[in-house]
């Protein structure tokens, strides 16, 4: 058995709708591997039940995993605003999200959140940065902006495989924004954070100050 396997084994199970949608992300989409999966997912509701957010600012749907493993945390009433990019991904995300057992807990919009999100006019209590590695910078000032006191961001993929101290990744635009970003806010005096070497990198980060 791997430390990996017992980890599993000694976390919440993932519901099997869940389990079924990674299946299916893994089958029917190319990077299958960017899907939160079941120990992120657990944490990502654990989460959300401690925060106990009103509304939630998801960036970066993708097939829709770790939407659902936040809304599946929401208490009554909260809502879950998610945002993807890529309109190609809307057939495959779209019905996993409407015909899930939290479907009324989340708005799902195809577009770019750095523009939309701003227009919807709320505070947020908690935001969720998947999206573009190379404007993470610019994403998270703009969550910044559209953020409560207290809240928090939790921001993915911020070890990058590795890549972010292997220098052989210096030029490669992705790594660059992640370690742009992972600099920046390491300096933010309006902040509190810290890296969990949690599969990708997972940071939490907790807005104390305008």
């Amino acid at each position: 058995m791997t430390l990996d396997e017992y980890i599993l084994q000694h976390t919440e199970p993932e519901p099997d709708y869940l389990y079924r949608l990674w299946r299916a992300t893994n089958i029917h989409t190319i990077h299958g591997r960017m899907a939160s999966g079941h120990l992120q997912g657990r944490l990502l509701k654990m989460l959300v039940r401690m925060i106990r957010p009103r509304n939630i600012l998801e960036i970066g749907t993708f097939s829709g995993y770790s939407a659902l493993s936040m809304a599946e945390g929401l208490e009554e009433g909260g809502r879950l605003y998610t945002f993807e990019i890529n309109d190609e991904m809307e057939d495959f995300t779209r019905p996993w999200i409407e015909n899930s057992p939290w479907a009324d807990k989340i708005e799902f919009i195809i577009g770019d959140a750095l523009q939309k999100a701003p227009k919807l006019d709320i505070e947020f209590d908690l935001a969720f940065m998947d999206g573009d590695k190379r404007t993470y910078r610019d994403c998270y000032e703009m969550v910044m902006s559209i953020l409560k006191l207290g809240g928090f961001i939790l921001a993915d993929n911020t070890l990058w495989d590795g890549h972010v101290i292997d220098h052989a990744y210096d030029k490669d635009r992705q790594t660059q924004g992640i370690e742009t970003f992972n600099d920046y806010i390491a300096h933010d005096s309006r902040v509190e954070q810290v890296i969990l070497p949690l599969r990708d990198g997972l940071t939490l980060i907790r807005k104390i100050d305008n």
